[in-house]
């Protein structure tokens, strides 16, 4: 039976990134040696960084004066590493979810932070849009795609301060502006490679601004001057992270990804709203395109665990909703064909027509 793997991350990979990183690990560039087990400066190792610094740069169209680094701990690391280096006095932050609040978090010990707007009290269901950013702020830090909650901003806000976007879940899935941000951040685990490593585009001279002394592995100038390579990177996951770009490149870029992403979410959304069993959880102007997260309606509650169980016996994989939302959650990555999402939306269908 085929799998289809709407898992939230890790998440799906392009099946020829997993399979040349695969033939990598058992031998690399015909070394006899594995990917996993050769230095990561043999000299045939720097050319995989260097390319996919490159391709990064290509497919965002990153201005000059901007580096691209790959480091390690997570998304969670760069809410620390944020305002480490970037907060001085003030900063403003969006809260649209649980990474959002983390983030805002860890902040907090670092200076003044002003939560500008929040959906909290209606669980994140939407992303706020009347608020006001402080002139005065350092940065102003969004969390682009939630995916727990299923929301997503679509276009990068105009604000009068510099923008720090986290976006681990949908980089690569729409055309950004980078000479908006001083940095932008996010887990590889979704649009890009396995987990193990974080990239993180940050804007040269914002750099080097604060005041407070900053540890030597949480200083971005650190990672900048040393190429990524100031202690071990994460060889494998990178390597695999360059299979992904390449994909992407020939796929067609960020516009076809871009029309993929609203091909997808078109196809489950119209599902969604059209049969009477199923309900979406987030206000339809801020829906993901990533995370797609639905419930059953009210009145056919009960049968969720037996939806659940339908869909998962033709091979759906991964759609249980998280804690805080219930229901179901469909994870369209970039790597997720249409296929997958019209095998679900049959399977919909069928349990629609069963009750």
């Amino acid at each position: 039976m085929q799998k289809h793997n709407f898992n939230a991350g890790p998440s799906i990979l392009p099946r020829e990134v997993i399979e040349k990183t695969a033939q990598a690990i058992l031998d690399y560039n015909g070394s006899g040696l594995s990917l996993m087990e050769i230095s990561h400066r043999a000299k045939d190792f720097q050319p995989v960084v260097d390319e996919a610094r490159a391709l990064f740069k290509e497919l965002l169209q990153i201005p000059d004066g901007y580096s691209v680094l790959f480091l390690g701990g997570g998304a969670s690391l760069e809410f620390c590493m944020v305002p480490y280096n970037f907060l001085e006095h003030k900063a403003a932050y969006l809260n649209t979810g649980t990474w959002a609040k983390k983030a805002i978090k860890e902040a907090k010990g670092f200076g003044e932070v002003v939560e500008v707007a929040s959906s909290a009290d209606a669980n994140y269901t939407f992303i706020p849009k009347d608020y006001t950013v402080p002139a005065d702020a350092d940065y102003f830090h969004i969390t682009t795609n939630n995916t727990i909650f299923g929301t997503e901003l679509k276009a990068d806000p105009d604000v009068n301060v510099p923008l720090v976007g986290d976006m681990s879940s949908d980089i690569f899935s729409r055309p950004v502006d980078v000479s908006k941000y001083i940095c932008i951040y996010g887990g590889a685990q979704k649009n890009l490679a396995p987990s193990g490593v974080t990239f993180v585009i940050v804007k040269d001279d914002a750099l080097g601004k604060v005041s407070r002394p900053i540890p030597t592995m949480l200083n971005y100038k650190t990672h900048v001057d040393a190429g990524s390579m100031f202690n071990t990177p994460p060889v494998v996951p990178i390597y695999a992270a360059l299979q992904t770009l390449r994909w992407i490149k020939a796929q067609g870029g960020i516009p076809e990804m871009q029309r993929r992403a609203e091909e997808r979410a078109s196809l489950l959304y119209g599902e969604i709203d059209r049969n009477k069993l199923f309900q979406g959880t987030a206000a339809q102007e801020d829906r993901s395109r990533m995370n797609i997260c639905f419930v059953m309606a009210p009145e056919y509650k009960e049968l969720e665990a037996e939806f659940l169980a339908f869909a998962t016996e033709r091979g759906m994989v991964g759609i249980k909703g998280h804690r805080s939302v219930g229901g179901f959650r469909a994870s369209c990555y970039n790597a997720l064909p249409l296929s997958s999402v019209q095998a679900l939306v049959d399977c919909m269908q069928e349990f629609e027509r069963k009750h």
